[in-house]
């Protein structure tokens, strides 16, 4: 949790930090995978694309030598889904799109049952805005806005990682699209999700 806390916190270094002490004592148990993957982001956000890559094969090296876990909507457990899941954060936040955007459509296939039931909706809200970027990134405005939208909108719990993934979006927004007053609209509703209610 301390890995998370700093992540969402910007505290890069601490969630390296957290991680290298956490996976000392995590054993040969899938919550030592999670603290790989949070490593990951860190470096991701740090700009450290190979490190990022590292310990993203790492982490997938020691997941695929773990059993298959009993279960998965164990918040500590981590299954190949959920890995995909943190791959695609770092891959957007590198700016490597076909790879975010590729991870992304995987994390809403996986995470969506054969009813169009979400499973999973706050990873489907994450992947919502990594489409989201790199259609911003691609120059489709609208694309990304609807993404967008349909991130905010949804059934989703943790606002704390709801609000640091929008921040990428708005931040694309912000940079390409200055004065759009679609793209003005959406980063008030970011902004509104920090704000205390």
């Amino acid at each position: 949790m301390k890995a998370w806390f700093a992540l969402t916190n910007g505290d890069y270094r601490g969630v390296i930090a957290a991680a290298e002490a956490g996976r000392g004592a995590s054993g040969n148990h899938s919550v030592g995978v999670q603290l790989i993957a949070q490593e990951a982001k860190a470096y991701a956000r740090m700009g450290k694309r190979r490190e990022m890559e590292q310990a993203l094969d790492i982490g997938r090296k020691q997941l695929d030598a773990l059993p298959c876990p009993d279960n998965i909507q164990n918040h500590f457990v981590v299954d190949p889904s959920k890995y995909d899941f943190c791959a695609m954060d770092c891959y957007r936040h590198v700016g490597d799109n076909d790879r975010a955007r590729e991870l992304s459509e995987e994390v809403i296939r996986a995470g969506t049952d054969f009813d169009n039931r979400e499973r999973w909706p706050m990873r489907i809200a994450e992947a919502r805005i990594t489409l989201g970027v790199a259609a911003a990134r691609d120059g489709d405005l609208d694309e990304a806005l609807i993404h967008g939208r349909r991130a905010l909108d949804g059934p989703r719990q943790s606002l704390p990682s709801l609000a640091m993934v929008a921040r990428d979006l708005g931040q694309v927004l912000a940079d390409r699209y200055t004065g759009e007053q679609e793209a003005t609209a959406y980063l008030e509703q970011i902004r509104s999700l920090q704000r205390p209610s």
